[in-house]
């Protein structure tokens, strides 16, 4: 039996009637708070701050949740109070304090009046909050779904050699001798992308017709890249006409073919959630504001007692910290303090999510190094943009320091230090942790023989490989010059093994061109695991061993490091 899930307004709706369940408690306590404040200012004085930061949260909160009446309420009382803290300690504040008493006195009685209207569902609907994000039709697919590729030619050993390559690469392949077949497979299942031949026996642009027949019918053009035997201008104008977005002619490099798939399926791959760490001591607030960036595809973690925030940036890695201004123990401005002690976290963007609208508090707070400040209560689109502006400038910043350029992958730099941070994971989750050190065969001679662009094409083939066959969650950096480091998390010593055996013998079919020689390569690589090596250098050291034991062996093979106690 299916269970309905609850929709985004009904979510809202929860927040909202449990931000009001839990206001008669609070203004008990605050009431409570007052009178003892009353009895004896320069005793309790201590007791004004909570109060402050009562009335504080409960406008954020309120104006947030559309109860724009105790919003104001709670306005006014944080401007009385603030008054009353400024002032010298010397001065008792006397009659100036009765007006808190008389607010919190309404707010009780506006809150009466908002549980009998049904939960405050009545009050001022139209002030409710409500949004709804454009959704992203990529986010669909399920991220680790090879993509699927039509290859549509009559040639049969052509096709035959060309898909296997591409299967290599990490594509779901499926081919067509003729245009009738591909079209009725169009119909059935929706490829991601298509190559087509433009030749075929019942027509000399047979290919790119049926191509701009089916555009009709399903109502876009097909992702296609046309491959064929002729190059001159009417038949790349009917590929164009054909709304074809590449193309190449025979013999094509699978490798380039790759590449330009890679560049049309790019839009329709759905990247990495940015990581969003919102920091709020109101639990309903902090799931108000986690909606929404959810809502808009990104993932969200919320932390409610700030103390935790050391394990949370070391479990989470987030892209962005959004953090409330005014909390108990620990204020916005200490928190990004703290965040700003850590090397690793000093240029991790963080922004105030408050009700302060103060210029001077907002700057004074933002001189701990915090990027901007948003005014609660939030407008959905705008905080999304916000977010989504600094946690991807964020996303780039971290690319060009820590990937290489040639291939994309991790450097070494990165990929020792994420070595070290799985490993900690592995052993605090009790999961196994599979290091892979993987070197390219007599890369040498390649170079020496073919020239460095050679070289430069083995490695971005066997990077494309590797990022195309292995999960979104394992880590792939390149270690050294043919030198990689594979880290595999929470699978078997024997799993690692023989998938690192498939992508060896799928790299070993790749055929690679310079000039007219034709040559292919192999790697060799050395497994290690965790738990048989608890430190890092013993589990690197394992893999190297099995590497250098796997060259001396032959080459082109797998060896599992053998056990050795730390």
């Amino acid at each position: 039996m299916d269970v309905k899930q609850p929709t985004l307004q009904e979510k809202i709706t929860r927040l909202r009637m449990s931000f009001l369940s839990q206001m008669p408690a609070r203004l008990d306590n605050a009431q409570q708070q007052y009178r003892l404040l009353s009895s004896d200012w320069q005793a309790q004085a201590r007791l004004a701050v909570e109060l402050h930061r009562f009335f504080h949260s409960i406008k954020g909160t309120a104006s947030s949740f559309g109860f724009t009446g105790l919003a104001d309420l709670a306005d006014t009382g944080e401007t009385l109070l603030l008054a009353l803290i400024e002032m010298p300690e010397t001065e008792v504040p006397g009659n100036k304090l009765l007006p808190v008493g008389e607010l919190l006195s309404e707010m009780k009685q506006q809150l009466q009046q908002l549980q009998k209207s049904r939960g405050g569902l009545a009050d001022n609907a139209q002030h409710a909050p409500f949004f709804e994000m454009e959704q992203n039709d990529s986010k669909r697919a399920e991220s680790n779904r090879k993509a699927l590729i039509y290859i549509c030619d009559d040639e049969p050993e052509q096709v035959t050699q060309l898909g296997y390559q591409l299967h290599c690469f990490g594509y779901e392949i499926e081919y067509f001798l003729d245009t009738q077949s591909f079209h009725d497979a169009v119909l059935k299942r929706r490829p991601d992308a298509v190559i087509m031949d433009v030749y075929f026996p019942n027509g000399s642009t047979a290919g790119t017709d049926e191509l701009a027949r089916l555009s009709v019918i399903i109502g876009e053009a097909l992702p296609s890249i046309v491959l064929s035997g002729y190059g001159d201008f009417e038949a790349r104008l009917g590929a164009v006409q054909a709304g074809c977005l590449a193309y190449f002619t025979k013999p094509a490099q699978a490798l380039d073919l790759a590449a330009k798939l890679d560049e049309l399926l790019l839009s329709e791959r759905r990247e990495e959630q940015l990581r969003i760490l919102v920091v709020d001591d109101e639990p309903e607030v902090a799931a108000y504001h986690s909606l929404i960036l959810q809502e808009a595809g990104m993932s969200v973690k919320q932390l409610h007692d700030p103390s935790g925030i050391l394990d949370v940036l070391r479990q989470f890695n987030p892209d962005l910290v959004l953090a409330d201004m005014y909390m108990p123990r620990c204020t916005g401005v200490e928190l990004a303090a703290i965040i700003r002690q850590l090397p690793e976290y000093i240029s991790l963007p963080i922004v105030y999510l408050s009700n302060e609208t103060n210029r001077k508090k907002q700057f004074s707070a933002m001189q701990v190094g915090v990027e901007g400040f948003i005014t609660k209560p939030v407008v959905p689109e705008e905080l999304v943009s916000a977010v989504v502006l600094r946690a991807e400038r964020m996303r780039t910043l971290r690319a060009l320091m820590s990937r290489d350029s040639l291939t994309g992958l991790y450097n070494h730099t990165a990929t020792t230090e994420m070595l070290h941070t799985n490993l900690a994971q592995a052993i605090r989750q009790q999961e196994n942790l599979i290091l892979v050190m993987l070197d390219l065969d007599n890369f040498k001679e390649v170079n020496d023989l073919h020239g460095h662009m050679a070289g430069d094409q083995v490695l971005v083939a066997l990077s494309r490989i590797l990022k195309h066959r292995l999960r979104g969650s394992d880590i792939i950096g390149r270690y050294g010059g043919e030198e990689f480091a594979l880290l595999l998390k929470d699978v078997t010593l024997g799993y690692a093994e023989k998938l690192v055996n498939q992508l060896r013998e799928d790299f070993s079919n790749i055929a690679f061109t310079a000039g007219k020689a034709r040559f292919n390569c192999t790697f060799s690589a050395g497994l290690s695991c965790y738990p048989d090596y608890t430190h890092v250098d013993a589990l690197r050291m394992a893999a190297d061993r099995a590497l250098y034991q796997a060259k001396h062996q032959g080459r082109n093979q797998v060896v599992l490091g053998r056990y050795r106690h730390d």
